[in-house]
C-alpha cells in the first residue's frame, strides 16, 4: 500500500514538474528558432540553430534600453520601499495608537486595489510635475502597492523579536539609530530579503502603470515586448528571447535571497 502511494506521488510531480517547466521550455526553444521554423511546423528542438534573436536584442537599442530601464525604476522603488516600509512596520510591531489597526487595514487595501483605479490621477498629476517619461515615476507609482506589502511582511518579522532587546539596548545607553542598524536590523534579515524579493519581482512584472507613466526615455521591458508587431506580422523569436532575458533578473534575486526567502515562509506573514 505505501509504494502505491510512493509511485503515486512521484507520479502527480513529474506531471506538475513537466506542467510547470513545459512553458519555459517551450519558450527558450522558440527563442532559438527562426520565424519561419515557428510558424510553419511543430518541433520539440530547433532544426536551423540561430542566436539572431539574441543578437537583435542585444545591439538593438529600443530593446536593451528597456532592460536597463526596467532594472533602474525597480531597484529605485525597491530601495525606497523598504526605506519607508521598515521605520513604519517597526511602528505598527511596537507601538499601540487610536487607529492603528484601521490605518494597517488601509494600508492593504491598496495592495488590493487595482492599478487601473490610480492610473488617471497618477497621469495628471505627473503630466503637471513633469515627470511623465521619467524612471522616478514608475518608481514612486509603484510604492502605492510595494509598501504596503513589505510593511505587512516585516511587520511580521519584527513582532516576533521580543520588547526586551529593546529594552536592554536603551539601557545600555544604545540611541535608536544605532539600535535599529546594528541589533534589530541584523536580527529580521530574513523578513528584509523576503520583503526586498516581492518589491522587486512586483515593480518588474507590473505592466499598466509602466507602460502608460513611459514612452520614450524610460519604457520599459514589459511595454517593448508588447509593441513586435511589424507589417510582416508578429516577430515570434524575438519576443521568445525576450521572455527568456526577462526570467534572469528574477532568477539572479532568487538566488541570491534564497536562504532569506526559505526563512521567510517558515518564520514571517509570507
Amino acid at each position: 500500500m505505501r509504494e502505491n502511494n510512493t509511485w503515486w506521488r512521484g507520479a502527480f510531480l513529474a506531471l506538475y514538474l513537466v506542467f510547470a517547466i513545459l512553458p519555459l521550455y517551450w519558450m527558450l526553444n522558440m527563442s532559438f528558432k527562426t520565424n519561419t521554423e515557428i510558424v510553419s511546423t511543430l518541433t520539440f528542438w530547433p532544426r536551423d540553430f540561430t542566436f539572431e534573436h539574441y543578437r537583435t536584442i542585444f545591439t538593438d537599442p529600443a530593446w536593451y534600453s528597456g532592460y536597463i530601464n526596467s532594472l533602474i525604476y525597480v531597484v529605485i522603488n525597491t530601495v525606497i520601499s523598504l526605506a519607508v516600509a521598515l521605520p513604519a512596520a517597526y511602528a505598527f510591531s511596537r507601538y499601540r495608537f487610536i487607529g492603528d489597526k484601521h490605518v494597517f487595514f488601509w494600508l492593504l487595501t491598496n495592495r488590493m486595489t487595482p492599478p487601473a483605479v490610480f492610473l488617471l490621477p497618477f497621469f495628471q498629476l505627473y503630466s503637471s510635475f513633469g515627470l511623465m517619461d521619467t524612471h522616478l515615476a514608475v518608481a514612486l507609482a509603484h510604492l502605492v502597492f510595494n509598501v504596503p506589502l513589505a510593511v505587512w511582511i516585516l511587520e511580521g518579522f519584527m513582532s516576533g523579536v521580543p520588547r526586551e532587546i529593546d529594552e536592554t539596548a536603551y539601557v545600555d545607553g544604545y540611541s535608536f539609530p544605532r539600535f535599529f542598524l546594528t541589533i534589530f536590523l541584523p536580527l529580521i534579515k530574513s523578513g528584509v530579503g523576503v520583503a526586498a524579493f516581492f518589491c522587486f519581482m512586483f515593480s518588474w512584472v507590473e505592466l499598466l502603470l509602466a507602460r502608460t507613466l513611459t514612452s520614450v526615455n524610460a519604457k520599459p521591458i514589459v511595454a517593448t515586448m508588447t509593441r513586435t508587431v511589424s507589417a510582416s506580422g508578429m516577430d515570434w523569436g524575438v519576443l521568445a528571447a525576450a521572455g527568456v532575458l526577462t526570467i534572469v533578473p528574477g532568477g539572479i534575486v532568487i538566488w541570491f535571497v534564497r536562504h532569506y526567502i526559505a526563512k521567510g515562509f517558515a518564520m514571517g506573514r509570507v
